[in-house]
């Protein structure tokens, strides 16, 4: 009995332990944005891809995507073949507010239903917004914040760390901060079992 359990716990943890690992292969996925179109990781390979965690109730998320933070750097790096998604997984949320939120913050590229919570679980995504760069070769090159700037004071001297490592990696070079530190909300996902 005590070793089933003990098996069960094991088995509970690992289905929820992040595989994501910069400098290795990005978990694969296939999910669905809010017009149903499939959308599958391992068919981008030989792009960089960008993940964008998001919720649209989130303050810190909602911030972001009305000072165009994500969206601009997105219409930025698009003519260079650079694609992005928004990845909702956002459990209490119905689907349509994807479409919703893609509309209202004039998002330009599509959101991903990730209501179950698996892509987000594999990829260990704490926050929204929570940042995760794919490279062409589809290995993690970068997973973390969106820029230093926290509090939203803004400024100058403000680090946006995707559109840096964007700028390496199109470069050729390797990313010079690999990982930072998310902030925002927590992302909420659904109860194991549910």
């Amino acid at each position: 009995m005590r070793t089933a359990l003990a098996l069960a716990v094991a088995a509970a943890a690992l289905a929820v332990a992040p595989v994501a690992r910069v400098g290795k292969p990005a978990p694969g996925f296939t999910l669905k944005d809010s017009g149903g179109k499939p959308v599958v990781l391992a068919k981008l390979r030989g792009s960089i891809v960008v993940l964008e965690w998001m919720n649209p109730d989130c303050p810190f998320w909602k911030r972001h995507a009305a000072r165009g933070t994500c969206a601009k750097l997105a219409d930025k790096y698009a003519p260079r073949g650079v694609v992005w998604f928004a990845v909702n997984s956002t459990a209490h949320l119905p689907r349509e507010q994807d479409a919703w939120a893609r509309e209202a913050f004039h998002l330009s590229y599509p959101v991903l239903d990730d209501r179950a919570g698996r892509v987000g679980r594999a990829y260990g995504a704490k926050t929204t917004p929570h940042l995760f760069v794919i490279d062409a070769r589809g290995r993690l090159a970068y997973a973390g914040a969106i820029d230093d700037d926290p509090s939203g004071a803004g400024g100058a001297g403000v680090v946006n760390y995707v559109g840096q490592a964007l700028e390496e990696l199109l470069a050729g070079k390797p990313v010079s901060v690999p990982e930072t530190k998310s902030y925002g909300c927590s992302v909420k996902y659904a109860k194991p079992g549910s």
